[in-house]
Parts: C-alpha cells; sequence; structure tokens
C-alpha cells in the first residue's frame, strides 16, 4: 500500500501561514502534541474500561525523546493509533469550513492561539520547527495494519504501510536548521515542565540518577549506589483533580512548594470544585503580602484538562484577586484562543463571579469560625478585601460584614461596630460621623494624641490601597466622611456646636500673624491665628483634607497625577491661648519676636519629620542659645 496526495485544505497557503503566525510561539508545539499523546492514551483506557478494548493495555507512559545527531524529536505514545483511513481523516482534512476567508482573515494576524485550537490544528504547529513530520501508527482495532505518514511542509503527504508493531502512534520530527536550539536536553525539559507537568498520563523524558538503599556498609548503617531510572517529568494526580476531603493541610502546603519554592507558606487556601454551569477545578492560596502593593502578575495557572495553557488570567480571575497565587483548570475555556475571545466568551465571565463568591464565602467562613486568628492575618489579607470592595460592588455588599478597621491602638472592628463606636464623640454639628484616620501613626503621632485626649478614635489606614478605600467608603457609608489626623487642628476636625475663644484681640493677632509671616518667608504657608485649646501645640502645621487625599492617590497611580505634581501648600494654624504666643508678644525687639515664632515654627516642622538639612542646623543651634 502506498498512496500520495494532497492535504484537503483548499488553498496552498496554509502552511506559511502557520509558520509564519506561530513561529514567535514555537515552544507550544511540544505541548500540542504531547497532549494529543495523552488524548489518545486516555481514550484507549476508556474502551478498556467499556470493555470495548479487551487486549492487554501495558505500560501507557507517553515517551518523549531527541537525536541530535539525526536531528530528531520524536513524541511516542501507546494509545488508540490509527489506521490509514483514520489519518486521512484526522491529519489530511484539517477540520474547518471556508478555509479561503480562514487565509484572508488571519492573513495580518499576531497572535498564535488565535489561529491554533480554533480551527484544530494543533497537530500541524509540529511545522514551527520541524521540516518533515513522520507518523508510524498502529490501531488498537483487531487485525490493523500499521501505517506511515510523511509531510515536508507542503500541502503534498505520502502514506503507506508501517513497519510498526506496537499499538500507538510515534510522531517524529525533522528539525528544521532555525529551531535546533530544542534539540537540547535542558530546553525540552524545560518546556516539558512548563506545560505537561501535571498530565494525567506518566510521561518519560530521557533518564534520571537516583540514590537507592544498597544493603548496610560495615559500620551497619544503610549504604546506597546510583542507578539510573526513567525521568517522569509530570505528576499524574495533582491535588486540584482529588476531593478536599482526601486531601491534608500538608498535601495543600506541599503542592504550594512545588508550585512556588522560594515562597512563604500561604495564610490559607480555596478549593475550587464547580460541575454545572461550567466546569472548574483548583486551588487558590493567599499568600503573604504585608503592606507592600506586590502586584504580582503571572502567580496563577491556568490549565485545560490538565494541560497548561498561561499565566495570564486577568480576564478569569477579578482584578482584585490577581494577587492571589495557584491553579485554576476549566475544560469549558476554549485551549488555545486569543485574550480578546477569551474576554467574549461566556463560561469565562461566569467562573470570574464564582471565584469572586467563593473568595468571599471562605472570608466570611474564616471571620465567624475564628476571630482572633482572622484578625492576626489581616495585615496580610486586608489588601484583597479593600481592594475587592473598592474594584466590584457586589464583593463590597458580601466584605462590608467581614472587612476590618484597626486602631492606632491596634484594635480591630467591622465597619458596623467601628460605626457604633465612635457615634457618640465623633458626630460634628451638621451630624456627620467622623472617622479620624492616620496614614503613618509615628510620623503623626502628636496629632493622634491631641485626639485622644478628647476621647477621639484614630484608624490606621497606612497600606497602598488605603487612599482609594477611604473614598469608597465615604460614598457607601451614610452621613459619614474621613479626615486625615493631620488635616486640621483637631477642634476643627470635628466641628461642635462649642468653640474656644481666642484671648488676643484682634490687634493682637493681627501682630502674631505678621511675626509668622515674617520669620517663616515662605508662601507655601498659609498663616491664621485661633482660639484653641491652652494644651494644644503652640503652632501647627496641616494640609487640607481634600489635597492630602489627592496626593495620596496620585502615590498610588490613582489617575490623581495632576495633583501630585502641585506644590505643597500647608495651613499654619497659631494657638493665640497658647502661653508662647504671649511670651512672643511680650518679648523685646522684633529681631526676638521673629526668633521665637521661628523656633515655635520648626517646632512644629519637626514634630511632623519635615524638618531637615540646613533648617534643622539652625534649630539645633537656636535651641543651643535659648537654652
Amino acid at each position: 500500500m502506498q498512496e500520495k496526495g494532497t492535504i484537503s485544505i483548499h488553498t496552498e497557503n496554509i502552511f506559511p501561514i502557520i509558520k509564519k503566525f506561530l513561529y514567535s510561539d514555537n515552544e507550544i508545539f511540544l505541548r500540542e502534541l504531547v497532549s494529543n499523546a495523552v488524548d489518545a492514551t486516555q481514550k484507549v483506557k476508556r474502551l478498556a474500561t467499556l470493555g470495548q478494548y479487551t487486549g492487554d493495555l501495558g505500560d501507557l507512559t507517553v515517551e518523549v525523546s531527541f537525536d541530535k545527531e539525526k536531528k530528531t524529536i520524536t513524541i511516542a505514545d501507546k494509545g488508540l493509533g490509527m489506521t490509514a483511513d483514520e489519518i486521512k481523516k484526522y491529519i489530511n482534512q484539517i477540520a474547518f469550513s471556508g478555509a479561503t476567508e480562514f487565509v484572508e482573515k488571519f492573513k495580518d494576524a499576531k497572535d498564535a492561539n488565535e489561529i491554533i485550537g480554533k480551527f484544530g490544528l494543533g497537530f500541524y504547529s509540529a511545522f514551527m520547527v520541524a521540516h518533515r513530520v513522520d507518523i508510524h501508527s498502529l490501531s488498537y482495532q483487531e487485525g490493523a495494519k500499521p501505517a506511515k505518514w510523511t509531510c515536508d511542509g507542503s500541502t503534498s503527504f505520502e502514506i503507506s504501510e508501517g513497519d510498526r508493531t506496537e499499538r500507538g502512534t510515534e510522531i517524529v520530527l525533522h528539525i528544521n536548521e532555525e529551531s535546533e536550539e530544542f534539540l537540547d536536553k535542558w530546553k525540552l525539559q524545560e518546556i516539558l515542565d512548563k506545560y505537561c507537568k501535571f498530565l494525567p498520563i506518566p510521561i518519560k523524558f530521557e533518564t534520571k540518577t537516583e540514590n537507592v538503599e544498597d544493603g548496610k556498609d560495615d559500620e551497619g548503617n544503610p549504604a546506597y549506589k546510583s542507578v539510573e531510572v526513567d525521568n517522569i517529568i509530570n505528576t499524574t494526580q495533582p491535588i486540584w483533580t482529588k476531593a478536599p476531603s482526601d486531601l491534608k493541610d500538608e498535601d495543600y502546603l506541599a503542592f504550594y512548594k512545588e508550585l512556588y519554592p522560594m515562597s512563604e507558606d500561604p495564610l490559607f487556601w480555596i478549593h475550587l470544585n464547580v460541575d454545572y454551569p461550567f466546569n472548574l477545578t483548583g486551588v487558590l492560596y493567599f499568600p503573604k503580602v504585608k503592606n507592600e502593593f506586590e502586584l504580582q502578575r503571572n502567580k496563577i495557572k491556568l490549565f485545560s484538562r490538565q494541560v497548561f495553557i498561561t499565566d495570564e488570567v486577568k480576564d478569569i480571575v477579578p482584578e482584585f484577586l490577581m494577587l492571589l497565587h495557584g491553579v485554576i483548570d476549566s475544560p469549558d475555556i476554549p485551549l488555545n484562543v486569543s485574550r480578546s475571545f477569551l474576554q467574549a466568551d461566556g463560561n469565562v465571565k461566569k467562573i470570574n463571579s464564582y471565584i469572586t463568591k467563593k473568595v468571599a464565602d471562605k472570608l466570611s467562613e474564616l471571620f465567624k469560625k475564628d476571630r482572633v486568628s482572622y484578625e492576626s492575618k489581616w495585615n496580610d489579607i486586608g489588601l484583597f478585601v479593600k481592594y475587592g470592595m473598592v474594584s466590584e460592588d457586589k464583593f463590597y455588599d458580601k466584605a462590608k460584614d467581614f472587612a476590618l478597621l484597626k486602631n492606632t491602638k491596634g484594635e480591630f472592628y467591622t465597619l458596623p461596630e467601628y460605626q457604633e463606636k465612635v457615634k457618640a464623640a465623633q458626630t460634628d454639628k451638621d451630624e456627620q460621623t467622623i472617622f479620624l484616620y492616620s496614614t503613618d501613626p509615628e510620623k503623626q503621632n502628636t496629632f493622634i494624641e491631641s485626639a485622644n485626649k478628647k476621647d477621639y478614635d484614630v484608624l490606621a489606614l497606612d497600606s497602598p490601597i488605603d487612599s482609594h478605600f477611604i473614598n469608597n467608603l465615604e460614598q457607601k457609608l451614610e452621613k459619614t466622611s474621613l479626615k486625615r489626623v493631620d488635616a486640621d487642628v483637631v477642634d476643627k476636625l470635628i466641628k461642635k456646636e462649642e468653640s474656644t475663644s481666642n484671648v488676643l484681640t484682634e490687634e493682637q493677632s493681627k501682630q502674631v500673624k505678621e511675626v509668622f509671616e515674617k520669620a517663616i518667608a515662605n508662601q507655601s504657608y498659609t498663616v491664621e491665628v485661633e482660639g484653641l485649646s491652652p494644651e494644644e501645640l503652640p503652632v501647627t502645621i496641616t494640609m487640607e483634607e481634600f489635597m492630602r487625599r489627592m496626593k495620596d492617590m496620585a502615590q498610588t497611580g490613582g489617575g490623581m497625577g495632576f495633583y501630585g505634581a502641585m506644590p505643597d501648600n500647608y495651613k499654619v494654624a497659631i494657638n493665640g491661648n497658647h502661653k508662647i504666643i504671649d511670651k512672643i508678644l511680650k518679648a523685646e525687639g522684633e529681631e526676638e519676636k521673629g526668633r521665637l515664632a521661628k523656633q515655635a515654627f520648626d517646632l512644629a516642622k519637626l514634630s511632623q519629620g519635615m524638618l531637615s538639612g540646613k533648617d534643622l542646623t539652625e534649630f539645633v543651634k537656636r535651641s543651643v542659645d535659648l537654652i
């Protein structure tokens, strides 16, 4: 039997197009061919289970090998195999309609994934790296004859009787000159590790050396010897294919270490397992992120039937959960699709919503089950929760019951709890409840102390997401506003009906203002003399809440770059009721008044970490003189 013919693709242009579009991602040829081999093996196992194949299955390992001298790569399986007629059906007739339209549509395409998979061209990815491909196959069917198929990358093929004696298929790639980089053990191992590490059928690639116990040495201790064993590159039953009831914490942690060897242990994990209205399995881990906004992409790996597809999962996983680590496996996501196609796929949107719900349910469960433990993890998981609340309304609705606010004393409250806690003391004359917050409790300690003296509570909102979270809370919480604790003097942060009167006369206030303006001599500071408690500082430097917030958001890329580029402008509040102000007024000579005013102003800057360089040196010298 020998036959020659033309591959039925209705055009001579298909192979150049395949080569052109897939060349940039040519390593996927190995994924496609090994996946095909695994599929064929699984099918023969299934037939045996159904009693439709009664022969001995034998060793079903898929083997990948290469010969550097002959410049070949071989993928061999012991699966279904094919008859000559089946080769002609499945290989020669590329299964899509309207090939001419296909060529026209994709002649300018850049995305290899858009071509492979959508039109069933997985096998033909071999021609990305090979100038000739041979198929040797023997069908499982009783009495079947072996067949050999050869194609040189044109639309011409040759099929003849083969010499294979074992059930299955062997695909031999004759590597072209441009692709000889793949004739390397470590390169092939790398690709297999990337794409085939969790395929459900054992895959052998070369051999490896292992130390095995070999009796005892002279002192009675175990002796070992080195032996060559098959190098099986994959784990056929990764944990996401198992039932959660069959797994222990150690199994999840071991798998995490396998995925991310250099990472700390995760905080906890979520096992995904759903079969309606779509199929989805996987394990998502919450890593330790702390307060660093580590938007490390490419940490969640997408698989389809245990074949690695991509680690760009932004359309499948909600944006705020891109910080998670782990694995998602779904056969309902087309195997090789472009990202634009992925976005349009209905199942992708359903999966996105499902993952959001599962994460919310898990966090709620942890909070209710052990609040103390949940609070201890909040510094790590708070970033996820706040990011989710800011970016998705549906998640906010669920998270408002388990999101925590932490104050500067280290105490935790849910949103409803905190509203109840501060309502009495921190409601202003307009019936607005004011949440005071600090973005840097160390630096803003002076203002926190002033607030605490009035029995006000101050939240610690010092993570990178908090500038956006603050705005989100104001939009969601009724009759509630948030003010940074250093946005004004404490009496003006929460305005009450009563106010402290200024003991200075109008003329004295004017004089004090002029002394300080001359001493400061900087247009970025606006001086105001106010009636404050004598217990408050003589001088307080603040930045108005709106400008503070816009600048905070600009620092985290919140679309407020305009404000970030604006110069800082501060308000200098002079406490007319403080004894130091009285001392300045009574000082003899304008020079002495100015020296004392500058000292009081520099003290205010020092308390906020704003004094440095030459100004700090002069402040120290002046302090020595005053002592």
